[in-house]
This record gives C-alpha cells, sequence and structure tokens, in this order.
C-alpha cells in the first residue's frame, strides 16, 4: 500500500468513525441519558484514551504559561460544540443534524474574511448560497420544517466548532501536537459538564451493562480513532485532501440514522444533502478548483483558434 492510498484509508476511516457519534449516542438517549452525561462519560473515557497515545509517540504532558489560557477557552469551545451537537439530536434527525454541522468550513471562512480581513471570492459567496439552499431544503417527510431549535442548535454547534479552529491556528496553540491539544481541550471542556450536572450530584449511571459498550466506543471510535487517523491522512496526502474525505462524516450520520434507527430520506432530503456537502468541498478545494478552472480557461481559447483556423 502506497502512501497516497494509506493517507485516503486514513481519512476516510476518520471521516466515517466520527460520523459513528449518532450510532452510539442514541441508544443512551432512548435508555433515558441526557446529552450532559453522556458528553462527561465520552470526554472522561477519552483522557486515558490520548494519554496513552501522548506517551507512545514520546511526547510529555508539559504546557508553557501563555498556552493555558488559550487551552481554557478552546477547551470551552470544543465542549460547547459537542453540547450543542448532541442537544440538538432532541430536536431533529441525527444523520440531518450532523450534515448541517458540517457547514463549520464555510463559517471558518466567514470568521477569516469578517474577522482576519480575508478576501471574500465569488466561489465562497456561491458555496454559502447553496448550503443556506441545502439547509432551506431539509425538510421533514410531511411537510412540516425542521424544529428551529433543533436548526439553531447544529448552528452554533458549527460556529463554536470554526471558532475553535480559527481560534487554535491564530494562537499560541498552532504548534501544539494536535493529540495534546486535543487531549486538554477535552480535559478543560470536562468543566462544563461537571457544572451542569451539579458538580456531578446529577450524573446518571449508565442503564445496563451492555450500554458501557456505546460509552467506551464513544470514547474510542469518534474521538481517539477519529483523531489519529485525520493525523495520520493529514502526514500523508495534506490538510485539504483530508477535509475533503470528511464529507463522509454526514454521509455516514445519515447511513446509520436510517438503516439503524429508521428515520426518513426523502428526495428533498438528499437533494439539501448534496447541495451541503457539495458546497463545503468547493470551500475546501477552493484554491485546487480554481486553479482548474484557470487553466481549463487557458486551454479553451487556443483550441478555439485553431477550429476558426
Amino acid at each position: 500500500m502506497n502512501v497516497r492510498t494509506k493517507g485516503l484509508v486514513c481519512g476516510a476511516v476518520a471521516a466515517a468513525t466520527y460520523g459513528m457519534n449518532p450510532l452510539f449516542t442514541l441508544p443512551l438517549y432512548h435508555a433515558g441519558m441526557t446529552p450532559d452525561s453522556v458528553l462527561f462519560y465520552r470526554y472522561a473515557f477519552a483522557l486515558p484514551i490520548l494519554a496513552v497515545m501522548i506517551r507512545l509517540r514520546g511526547q510529555d504532558f508539559s504546557l508553557r504559561r501563555c498556552e493555558m489560557l488559550p487551552l481554557v477557552a478552546m477547551g470551552l469551545l470544543f465542549s460547547a460544540s459537542s453540547l450543542f451537537l448532541y442537544m440538538s439530536y432532541n430536536y431533529m434527525d441525527a444523520g440531518i443534524a450532523s450534515t448541517i454541522l458540517f457547514v463549520y468550513p464555510i463559517l471558518v471562512a466567514l470568521i477569516m474574511a469578517l474577522g482576519f480581513r480575508e478576501r471574500i471570492t465569488p466561489l465562497t459567496i456561491f458555496c454559502i448560497a447553496l448550503a443556506v439552499l441545502g439547509i432551506g431544503l431539509l425538510y421533514e417527510g410531511d411537510g412540516q420544517t425542521l424544529s428551529l431549535t433543533g436548526v439553531t442548535l447544529v448552528l452554533l454547534s458549527s460556529l463554536s466548532y470554526a471558532v475553535y479552529i480559527v481560534g487554535v491556528n491564530r494562537s499560541a496553540l498552532a504548534a501544539l501536537p494536535t493529540v495534546k491539544l486535543t487531549f486538554y481541550a477535552l480535559l478543560f471542556g470536562l468543566a462544563i459538564y461537571v457544572v451542569r450536572l451539579d458538580f456531578l450530584s446529577g450524573l446518571q449511571a449508565v442503564p445496563s451493562w451492555y450500554l458501557w459498550g456505546n460509552v467506551l466506543a464513544l470514547a474510542a471510535l469518534p474521538t481517539a480513532v477519529s483523531l489519529l487517523c485525520t493525523t495520520q491522512a493529514i502526514h500523508y496526502i495534506g490538510s485539504t485532501p483530508t477535509a475533503i474525505l470528511g464529507a463522509l462524516e454526514p454521509v455516514t450520520a445519515v447511513f446509520f440514522g436510517v438503516v439503524i434507527f429508521h428515520e426518513e430520506l426523502t428526495a428533498r432530503l438528499g437533494l439539501g444533502i448534496a447541495l451541503i456537502l457539495v458546497a463545503v468541498t468547493l470551500i475546501v478545494a477552493g484554491g485546487r478548483f480554481a486553479s482548474f478552472l484557470l487553466r481549463f480557461r487557458r486551454l479553451f481559447p487556443k483550441r478555439h483558434r485553431k477550429t476558426e483556423a
């Protein structure tokens, strides 16, 4: 297996495992657990896994003083993104929520344009319009619109994650190894659930022994495995192809939602999902797409002149 193939496999596995969030979360909800309890267990059990990964990579847990405050802020943002997403599952189909969440690269582009004066390209405007149209098409099968509360929650989740990405890349944390960054983001992010659970007095016990498998799977697959594979994919094929493969995240969530939880997938929903995926893929691959169009435009006039001659 060559390096490119390894990168593509790692990128696909990273996206698919992250898309398994609803697969392991919804059974816990059906057993009566709240988003706060589920996320507390997910974060708490992911921390030892990430700690082992840090040690296996020969890294330590030391931090510079200038990294402490940004890590606290990023941890709270990371945790808020998870909380808003998991809360949205109570108001809308998990597959649809995961698809709307996927607009975060577009929000990153907007934040960079508004906050850091990066130029908004015509492609960015087109992708924003395409994504808005896609979200507008995400209706329930009976013709009723999606829950406004659910859409608001998942958009807040996407925005929180977009701010997290920009904050990491524009702060002293930019040089921090990814696994170490995630470890401390989860550690500081736990504070949100500790407070919301009345300092753990409101923490629910996992209702049955077999549901512990869901808890451990949440900590391992959408968290540790997804993170490890993402890091490896970026190393092998770069960040842009890895981000494009991230389109498998909502596809996986929709697949399990339809097959396992019998969520409805109509032609209108499918079109809305497709438009969002296309919009995000174009915004991520914008530079390469623009280069391709430029090369194509340079070639076309030459062929045209030959035809006229």
